[in-house]
């Protein structure tokens, strides 16, 4: 496949904004001949592309979606609303699915993929997990939505991915809310032996990218995307203390006590969030690295020092008293 011409929604997120720097890369082994990325409003700070072109749009209204994809080799859905009412995330992840799913196929392409969550699995502890093995069962209105939109594309033969945690410089939920946890439970959580998948933001772009260029059109199926090996929670509070960016608990608290301890606080981390981040929630991850046939790199936990100067700036915005 050479030179491809590639239609992309959620460029300017955490996730997509790594994505569409790999994109542009100029050592990418097939650089794209042409990004198209969907925006709400142009991005006004970035700086010039010569193979970039902001699409304002929004995937909630069709119309406006005509022409994201004409000509285009590959559709990189990545946008996704995951805070709202049932009704304003099922708008985006629902609707602009089946939208965008309109689009490509009136545009005539012949591959779409489309980023999820693990999250759509609900309450573990899940250990080891296959994509066949545990039935889906989400419990926030953004993980229903979004299982709901995999359904969608996945009709249309897309590949679709399921990252667990995913982490790196412009992470707003994962080390921030351990931040939050920290502070209404100043322990560590059943000895911090919970382990969960996780994903530094650069090797999932890196997936997501080979998946896309890849001479043969990956399965249309779902696949897991965290990096193969899970993160023991511990091991993952020391390398951010080790960093100056969270301290490490010297308290040791059982399971039952954590759960009193945060009903009992007015904090920001629910029961559900603090099991996602604490418990084992893993799932196997080998299959989609060995397709790719791409090395998954060292790990989250040794891609951390590149953002811990991001991690600590970000936390102590969030701690300064509002003017």
């Amino acid at each position: 496949m050479n030179r491809l011409r590639i239609a992309m929604t959620g460029a300017t997120g955490f996730i997509g904004s790594a994505v569409l720097r790999c994109l542009l890369d100029p050592a990418s082994p097939v650089p794209a001949a042409e990004v198209r990325a969907l925006v709400r409003t142009h991005p006004s700070r970035s700086a010039p592309a010569p193979r970039l072109s902001w699409i304002q749009g929004d995937v909630t209204q069709p119309r406006s979606l005509r022409g994201l994809c004409e000509g285009a080799d590959v559709l990189i859905h990545l946008a996704s609303r995951i805070t709202g009412s049932e009704d304003e995330c099922a708008a985006v992840n629902v609707g602009g699915a089946r939208a965008l799913v309109e689009e490509a196929q009136a545009s005539g392409v012949e591959r779409i993929i489309h980023l999820s969550t693990a999250a759509v699995y609900g309450h573990g502890p899940h250990r080891g997990i296959t994509v066949d093995e545990v039935a889906p069962a989400p419990v926030s209105s953004a993980s229903r939505t979004r299982l709901q939109a995999e359904r969608i594309t996945a009709a249309a033969g897309s590949t679709v991915l399921r990252p667990g945690l995913v982490t790196g410089a412009g992470d707003r939920w994962v080390v921030p809310t351990l931040a939050d946890l920290v502070e209404q439970l100043p322990a560590l959580w059943k000895g911090g032996e919970g382990l969960s998948s996780m994903v530094d933001v650069a090797d999932l772009a890196r997936l997501i990218v080979r998946l896309a260029i890849m001479p043969n059109r990956p399965p249309a199926r779902v696949f897991h995307a965290s990096h193969p090996l899970p993160v023991r929670n511990r091991d993952l509070m020391t390398a951010l203390d080790r960093l100056g960016v969270l301290p490490l608990p010297t308290a040791d608290w059982p399971w039952e006590v954590c759960l009193d301890r945060l009903r009992q606080s007015s904090g920001r981390v629910s029961e559900r969030q603090f099991a996602l981040l604490a418990d084992d929630n893993w799932q196997q991850s080998e299959d989609i690295w060995r397709l790719a046939r791409l090395q998954e790199g060292p790990g989250p936990l040794a891609r951390l020092s590149a953002a811990a100067p991001w991690y600590t700036s970000h936390l102590a915005d969030r701690r300064a008293p509002r003017k």
